[in-house]
């Protein structure tokens, strides 16, 4: 496989949220894979924007509240978050989230 290594970009770490740090892996205007790595304890605060976000438990524990549904994942463990709908989660064990979100979320770069 031919890859074209000028499009190939790195993004910085940042912080989030206290204990959480955000690296966007890959983007295009139409997709955007992000890491989430989370200390224990950690929160994404409830929020909701207008992407749909497909979140995968790369490891750690988590308790989600989705559209007012608690849910409690662990590795391997995926799902859909839809567009508008009020979200956010608590760090159970220290771990990654891998979210994707289509459109980009233009307000990570």
């Amino acid at each position: 496989m031919k890859t074209n290594a000028s499009r190939l970009k790195t993004y910085p770490q940042v912080a989030a949220d206290p204990g959480v740090l955000r690296q966007v892996l890959s983007e295009s205007p139409e997709l955007m894979v992000v890491s989430f790595r989370f200390e224990e304890g950690a929160e994404g605060k409830l929020h909701n924007h207008p992407h749909v976000q497909s979140t995968y438990v790369q490891s750690g524990r988590f308790a989600f509240t989705v559209a007012g549904e608690d849910i409690e994942v662990g590795p391997g463990d995926s799902f859909v978050i839809p567009s508008n709908a009020m979200h956010g989660c608590r760090c159970l064990e220290p771990g990654t989230l891998i979210d994707t979100f289509t459109p980009r979320r233009d307000d990570f770069l």
